[in-house]
């Protein structure tokens, strides 16, 4: 039913937010926010630390409808690639921070 769900909203032009839930590698750190996919295959991920560390990145599908990947750019000047896999409204995701790796998951 969720993924007949999705798919009316992405085909009726429509967009879906998901949270986002994630840690910077080493655990020091950790964030929440949301991500919201668009009929077009692009989509927005914003997220806040825990040290009001805030970060916004645009991305787009590689491989429709799974695996995709953007830039994230933040209040603190520091930039760097994300990658998500998933399935409908659930994923995993990977990324860096300057010389800092995080992980994420959404849905």
């Amino acid at each position: 039913m969720k993924k007949i769900l999705l798919l009316a909203l992405l085909l009726s032009g429509c967009s879906v937010t998901l949270p986002v839930d994630g840690t910077m590698e080493d655990g020091d750190e950790t964030f929440t926010g949301t991500t919201t996919g668009y009929a077009d295959g692009s989509g927005t991920l914003t997220v806040v630390s825990n040290k009001n560390l805030r970060c916004e990145g645009n991305w787009s599908y590689v491989a429709r409808p799974t695996y995709g990947r953007g830039i994230f750019r933040c209040n603190n000047g520091k930039s760097g690639p994300f990658e998500f896999n998933g399935a409908g409204q659930h994923g995993t995701g990977i990324g860096r921070l300057g010389n800092r790796r995080f992980t994420f998951t959404y849905g």
